[in-house]
């Protein structure tokens, strides 16, 4: 038996419990968790703004130490550190044949599988595959990473979803080029990572957007050079900080359609906006013909940073290593089991950066 946080039903509050955990199966791996941080995307499970099936355990980013293997497992082995991939992919699909890995059709199809069960016997599934808010998980082999070297475990584990998101976004999807202005919508740990990702690749303006003020010393230690709480002057606030043009690139980390339609306005003629934050279907953003034709600019969805997680996180802990990102700086709170409900509030009321629980 392990403790683990577990989702009994859309809308209901969450329950620290004792549940049985199996041994790893053929191509399966046991994970005793280290660290596992606390996103908002595992806040959309609980209000159905992202479905799957319950009870489920919740969790998906998270770093911690190979217990057992199963059966056909080579890539890893028990005390090897891993760091917990929730969107594993299958390599065979049709997105995956284009090398849009983050795109593949079958990443979310563990989700339906039995991962535990309840004192009782109810079964349990896995939340987004991995998991993670749990003293220990069972996983598929594709869900498990290598940790990079050198790098601690609690602070790896904001390398599986808010860090290869963030660090994405900037160089993936929105293609920040040296010299770019950017604007970030939305402060938390993924816009975090954000701020640094558009440092790292060479941004000359870096202006951050939130509805707190308190978040503007976090904001400016990740790399921004301006902040702004927003307003209903955002878009005019940006162009003038920004030659009187608009930003070259926007990158909203929030889902709501004012905030994508906001992001949209505030870049330049032929600017990119790239949409990272996850909302609702209630969330309807419209645009008019002409506006379309006239502005030029470019808005695109953004899923999992459009990452493989393979190539790009060598290439993050190298950033990481040489001091160019800096991991600890995302975390601000460090938490217990007990403590999820709490960061749930804690995002909902728009405040502090990431939460994370901290196992050993």
């Amino acid at each position: 038996m392990v403790r683990a946080a577990v989702l009994p039903a859309v809308g209901a509050p969450l329950e620290i419990t004792d549940i049985a955990l199996p041994e790893p199966g053929p191509g399966q791996v046991r994970i005793r968790l280290a660290a596992a941080g606390v996103c908002h995307s595992d806040l959309s499970l609980t209000d159905g703004t992202m479905r799957v099936p319950v009870p489920a355990v919740l969790g998906h980013e998270g770093a911690g130490t190979v217990v057992s293997v199963g059966e056909g497992v080579t890539h890893v082995a028990p005390g090897d550190g891993a760091v917990l991939n929730w969107a594993p992919s299958c390599g065979q699909c049709h997105h995956c044949r284009l090398g849009e890995v983050w795109l593949c059709a079958s990443a979310l199809s563990g989700v339906g599988a039995v991962h535990a069960r309840t004192a009782d016997g109810t079964p349990l599934h896995p939340g987004l595959n991995v998991a993670a808010f749990a003293e220990e998980t069972v996983v598929a082999a594709n869900c498990v990473l290598p940790a990079p070297d050198g790098i601690p475990l609690t602070d790896a584990a904001l390398l599986g979803c808010a860090v290869l998101t963030g660090y994405g976004a900037v160089h993936h999807s929105a293609r920040v080029r040296e010299g770019e202005t950017v604007v970030v919508f939305g402060i938390g740990g993924v816009g975090l990572a954000v701020l640094q990702s558009a440092r790292i690749a060479g941004a000359s303006t870096v202006v951050a957007v939130d509805v707190s003020p308190e978040k503007e010393e976090l904001a400016r230690a990740a790399g921004a050079t301006d902040y702004l709480v927003a307003s209903a002057t955002t878009a005019k606030d940006v162009r003038r900080l920004t030659g009187g043009h608009g930003a070259d690139v926007a990158v909203e980390c929030v889902g709501r359609a004012v905030t994508i339609r906001t992001a949209w306005e505030s870049t330049r003629r032929g600017g990119r906006t790239t949409v990272v934050g996850i909302g609702g279907k209630d969330q309807q953003v419209t645009f008019n013909a002409l506006e379309l034709f006239h502005w030029g600019r470019t808005l695109s969805g953004c899923v999992y940073g459009n990452c493989d997680p393979a190539r790009d996180l060598p290439v993050i802990a190298e950033h990481v290593r040489a001091g160019r990102f800096d991991l600890g700086a995302l975390v601000t709170e460090r938490i217990a089991l007990d403590g999820i409900p709490a960061a749930f509030d804690t995002m909902v009321a728009g405040r502090g950066g990431r939460a994370l629980i901290v196992f050993q």
